[in-house]
């Protein structure tokens, strides 16, 4: 039997997480060519990556837009330089004087509201630090998660409660989550623009009100990579692009050639009689995110490759348990598992990559160049 790995990885403990530079700086490209194509800014959501080092490589001069979804990452990005972040999800008060202590430190960090409560706790918040905290509506264009709908009277509430107060009304921003419910560029596009008429709808409410608002931002990686037109659109959003997965991939947003994160794990075992190989990668390495478990190729705990990172046909972790995944074929299929020798090398491509990045503490990356030796890339934790 041939084996092939790349031999910097051979002495790294297993499981490790493992990054593809040259396929990461393709994928980067990519969206960002796309979107100033298109001309709006790109704020890269630093969720997926979590990694000082990357945001470099994503943010011009290293200092944003960014997105984040912590105020762990607010403040580990804020201390890296990064002078412009939106933070992503709903506020809660309680955390209005943490956010006040990172913008005193010279970093233009925005939040998100969506109902009057939040939006009288900014103002105070506002009052109290001496301050304008800039917050942005959300608006729910697709029924997903949170937010308001764009005619909704208390968007124009929220936004003079905003503007009357102290703080700062900076815009409306949306999310097309339900974008991950449909497979192919075409569908993607029709949420694409639902995603964009309505944060336009809501930006349209506002202004009618006599209230500013300059921002509006849209975003999630499945429309990001289709979206058409952008008219009244400021910005755009995206954060697992970076590393894509085979969510992604079963969405047709991208190939599983272009999937950059995988996770080393080595053989420790066979159950011959059942046609298993037993890895020392199990949930706590490959997450117990199951995000293909409702696409048309369900691939259990993660797309099984050898060493090099080139996929088995039809081999997927199947189950796990905390320490150990299970290797067999994906079911239906007439794939069989090679009689690997105890202590290969192989790589899992995983479902999401966020889950399974925040399993680790660094990134193994890989560069382009054969001859140059693994980095370690830190990643922030935390909330």
């Amino acid at each position: 039997m041939t084996l092939v790995s790349d031999p910097r990885l051979a002495q790294l403990p297993t499981p490790a997480l493992i990054l593809d530079e040259a396929r990461m700086l393709r994928n980067i490209g990519r969206l960002a060519r796309r979107i100033e194509a298109k001309g709006v800014s790109l704020r890269p959501h630093l969720k997926t990556a979590k990694s000082v080092d990357i945001a470099k490589l994503l943010l011009t001069g290293g200092r944003g837009p960014a997105t984040v979804s912590t105020l762990g990452e607010a403040e580990a990005f804020a201390a890296a330089g990064v002078l412009d972040m939106i933070y992503a999800v709903g506020v809660a008060p309680r955390k209005l004087d943490r956010i006040a202590a990172i913008r005193a430190r010279g970093c233009d960090l925005a939040v998100l509201v969506d109902s009057a409560a939040q939006a009288h706790a900014v103002a105070e918040a506002s009052t109290r630090h001496g301050g304008a905290i800039p917050a942005l509506i959300e608006i729910d264009c697709d029924g997903h998660r949170s937010g308001l709908k764009p005619t909704d009277p208390a968007v124009v509430e929220i936004g003079t409660i905003l503007n009357r107060g102290d703080a700062e009304l900076r815009g409306v921003l949306t999310h097309a989550g339900g974008s991950y419910g449909v497979v192919g560029a075409e569908a993607h596009a029709r949420f694409a623009e639902s995603e964009r008429a309505a944060a336009v709808a809501g930006a349209e409410a506002l202004r009618a009100a006599g209230l500013p608002c300059p921002v509006v931002s849209i975003g999630s990686s499945p429309t990001a990579h289709a979206v058409d037109g952008l008219d009244g659109v400021t910005e755009v959003r995206a954060g697992v692009y970076v590393f894509f997965d085979l969510v992604q991939a079963g969405l047709g947003v991208c190939a599983v050639e272009n999937i950059a994160l995988s996770v080393l794990t080595t053989v420790i075992g066979h159950q011959r009689e059942k046609g298993w190989a037993i890895v020392d990668a199990g949930w706590m390495a490959l997450s117990q995110d199951r995000g293909t478990r409702g696409q048309t190729l369900d691939q259990g705990y993660g797309l099984v490759c050898d060493g090099l990172g080139k996929p088995y046909p039809d081999l997927i972790v199947a189950s796990t348990n905390q320490e150990h995944g299970i290797v067999a074929p994906r079911p239906g299929s007439d794939a069989s598992v090679p009689d690997w020798p105890v202590g290969t090398l192989l790589r899992v491509l995983p479902n999401h990559a966020c889950s399974v990045a925040a399993q680790f503490d660094h990134y193994e990356v890989v560069p382009s160049e054969p001859d140059a030796p693994l980095k370690v890339w830190p990643r922030v934790s935390g909330w």
